[in-house]
């Protein structure tokens, strides 16, 4: 790894881009993208490299921090790859080049700059190599990215220099003390193996896998210490209590095995030695609460393969979203090698898992990651067993394959395409359009057209303002629209025995009694969107014609009280 190596120019192979256009992507397409990534990754360095050489700093110059990084580079170059094109390395090097371009705060510049060190280090451990560097203290911390993280007991509080010497696979740290005098810690962070304070290292967490064919077991760095993990910006280190991290452990091993299906790559099929880093995000119970889905989760174009993720309450859930945060990074490597469209960034496109309008990018984001996610419940629908299971995943198919249609359709009408952009969505277009001639039990896909129908009307009812014309940019927004829970994507997922609301109703198939339940609710508030939702679209189940199909398009439009 060296800033000197030759440049070749990048040439996806067609058959690559096919893949990834129809929403998958073999080991092998997702390979290319990671060393395109690592490409654009020493660019990046090097450019911010070129930009702190003259940063005034108390430790070690970051050229002599890459000398000793290049160093071990050529000693081990497979662990040292492993650090550069590590997740939460990529998110250090862009939120220092916004540090240094004044579009993001932290800490002191040169603290965060020493971050480098920080790498040297590592990678010096690897190697086995000599360094003696200067290196920030937080409190007496040391992240190592890759390893885990030095404490030094009793040392001074906040920000300080320390020294870290590393010889033969040890490491050695000293710095202030909290009153007089200095404190130090050796240890041997790849043995994992403490000094005499077994509190002075915590070990990188990590989470496994072994097929079921035996194969060589997949590990993923279950990250809580990194100091830029976060996808964004500089974040303390968050130690995982140990039974959170053994609960971390189990729903991962039950997730892999769920996505150990075999066959031919496509959309919604993940190996699980794609991912590299998951980071749990806040604090959740052993037992978090039981919606049987993700609450939080985002993934960064800076952090290829990275994820960060609340512990969900089930291992379905958790597979789910590890495909749908790959696709995410699947896409956004893509678009750092093809211009795939030309983005205004104005906010006025409808999508069908989102309660406010998006970007054109963010929209293409959402497609190419709920492709991969209906393909994730096909899957889960030819396997499974019993009634219950395939109603689900029967439903969520339905639903997401309708959703990413009807954002590729917006997409490919947009007119704002480029070749290579035209190209992917097409691909993704015709993927969907062969699900959509697949079979799915009529009682799920009755729920999931219901479903999304609701979800488009309240969207409109609580974004577009029905008093200004709409223009040929799109619709014109309500000034006091607001956040609104969609709480009816999942209740719809299952057909309630006992309907008791308007809602379940509705969702049990009964159409007339749920109109009547939603009309009870607008005599006393006829604005209120959600039962206007309802009572539109249970209107147009029951009277489908030319007259609903105007008020399903427009429902903004229609007065605050209809009778009925």
């Amino acid at each position: 790894m060296t800033s000197e190596q030759h440049l070749a120019p990048f040439r996806m192979p067609d058959r690559l881009f096919a893949e990834l256009a129809a929403g998958g992507g073999s080991a092998a397409a997702v390979a290319f993208l990671e060393r395109a990534e690592r490409a654009r990754r020493l660019l990046l360095l090097r450019t911010l490299l070129g930009r702190l050489d003259t940063l005034p700093t108390p430790l070690t110059p970051v050229a002599e921090a890459w000398r000793v990084l290049k160093e071990a580079a050529e000693k081990a170059p497979e662990p040292v790859e492993r650090l550069l094109l590590a997740p939460a390395t990529g998110g250090w090097i862009s939120h220092m080049l916004r540090r240094v371009h004044g579009t993001a705060t932290g800490p002191p510049l040169w603290a965060e700059a020493g971050h480098l060190c920080a790498l040297a280090l590592s990678a010096s451990l690897h190697a086995g190599t000599e360094a003696a560097l200067d290196v920030p203290l937080t409190r007496g911390g040391l992240p190592l990215p890759g390893l885990g993280m030095v404490r030094l007991p009793d040392a001074r509080a906040g920000l300080a220099v320390g020294r870290a010497i590393t010889g033969g696979g040890e490491l050695t740290v000293t710095g202030p003390g909290r009153t007089t005098g200095s404190v130090r810690v050796t240890c041997r962070p790849l043995s994992r193996r403490a000094g005499t304070d077994g509190d002075t290292w915590l070990p990188l967490r990590t989470l496994t896998h072994t097929g079921p064919d035996g194969t060589a077991p997949v590990t993923v760095v279950l990250e809580d210490l990194d100091p830029y993990r976060d996808l964004d910006d500089h974040l303390p280190p968050a130690r995982l209590d140990e039974d959170e991290a053994q609960e971390w452990q189990r729903l991962f091993g039950e997730a892999a095995r769920i996505l150990a299906r075999p066959g031919i790559p496509g959309p919604g099929r993940v190996d699980p030695a794609m991912i590299r880093a998951i980071v749990p995000f806040g604090r959740t119970a052993l037992s978090p609460p039981p919606p049987p889905f993700v609450q939080v989760s985002a993934s960064s174009g800076d952090s290829f393969g990275g994820m960060l993720i609340v512990r969900p309450a089930s291992a379905l859930a958790l597979a789910e979203t590890l495909v749908h945060e790959l696709q995410h990074s699947k896409l956004a490597a893509l678009l750092h090698l093809f211009p795939l469209l030309e983005d205004d960034r104005a906010e006025r496109y409808y999508a069908p898992w989102r309660t406010d309008p998006r970007h054109l990018t963010g929209l293409l984001h959402g497609a190419y990651a709920f492709t991969g996610v209906a393909g994730f419940w096909r899957d889960r629908l030819a396997g499974a067993q019993g009634a219950e299971e395939a109603e689900r995943a029967a439903y969520f198919f339905a639903l997401r394959r309708l959703q990413s249609r009807l954002a590729v359709r917006t997409l490919l009408t947009s007119g704002r395409l480029t070749v290579q952009g035209h190209a992917l969505v097409s691909g993704l277009a015709r993927t969907l359009d062969g699900w959509l001639r697949e079979p799915v039990p009529y009682t799920a896909l009755t729920r999931a057209r219901t479903a999304s129908a609701l979800h488009r009307t309240e969207w409109r009812l609580r974004n577009v303002d029905p008093v200004v014309e709409s223009s040929p940019d799109g619709p014109r927004f309500r000034l006091d629209r607001t956040s609104w829970p969609d709480v009816r994507t999942h209740a719809f997922a299952a057909r309630p025995l006992a309907p008791r609301t308007a809602d379940e109703h509705l969702a049990a198939g009964d159409a007339a009694a749920a109109l009547a339940r939603y009309a009870e609710l607008l005599a006393a508030d006829p604005a209120e969107p959600h039962a206007l939702a309802g009572w539109i679209v249970a209107r147009a189940v029951l009277e489908p014609g030319r007259a609903t199909r105007r008020m399903l398009a427009r429902p903004e439009l229609l007065q605050p009280l209809p009778s009925g």
